[in-house]
């Protein structure tokens, strides 16, 4: 029989397949979705709503594994090496400064600036991808039309990510899956 601790983290697990399931998902109605022929290259983000959950009720090193297979999925799905190489970048980046923000100050922070942050990093992650894989620094005199598209794609995912979060912190399973976490259990 196993102990509640395996039972506990096994539904973590669930979740964090259902949070990458739902995040491909969403990667795959985004494509499908012309938003390239206004901005070339940005996108909503949609499953960053996820990463954004992900990374409220559970560790950093959960919504790695979570970004990880998210990107792997969609890149497999939808696009090439570079595809994926500039999705890693963007979401690592993205990644790093949610997670610098939530993990040292949650408090100072509203849930749309952690998310609008992401958006700036993970479109700073894609422009750092693409000088090196272009050879030029040139590529950077995209940077203002990318950073308006960072803030406006951020305060949508952000304030999508407040109302799932909302939603699920009255769910009897989050409230105890979170409180575990933090327990460090």
């Amino acid at each position: 029989m196993p102990s509640s601790t395996d039972a506990a983290g096994l539904r973590k697990l669930s979740v964090i397949a259902v949070f990458a399931s739902l995040a491909v998902v969403l990667g795959i109605l985004e494509s499908m979705i012309p938003f390239a022929v206004a901005v070339p290259g940005a996108k909503p983000g949609l499953g960053n709503i996820l990463v954004l959950t992900c990374l409220w009720f559970f560790s950093g090193r959960d919504a790695l594994w979570l970004i990880t297979v998210k990107t792997l999925l969609t890149a497999f799905i939808l696009g090439t090496f570079s595809t994926f190489l500039f999705s890693i970048m963007g979401a690592l980046a993205s990644f790093l400064v949610m997670w610098l923000m939530l993990r040292f100050a949650r408090q100072s922070f509203s849930l749309v600036s952690v998310s609008v942050a992401g958006g700036v990093a993970h479109n700073l992650g894609q422009l750092t991808a693409a000088a090196v894989v272009l050879g030029t620094s040139r590529i950077y005199f995209y940077l203002p039309v990318l950073l308006v598209a960072g803030v406006v794609t951020g305060v949508f995912v952000g304030l999508a990510a407040r109302y799932l979060i909302g939603t699920l912190s009255r769910i009897g399973l989050f409230r105890e899956m979170a409180a575990l976490e933090r327990d460090g259990t």
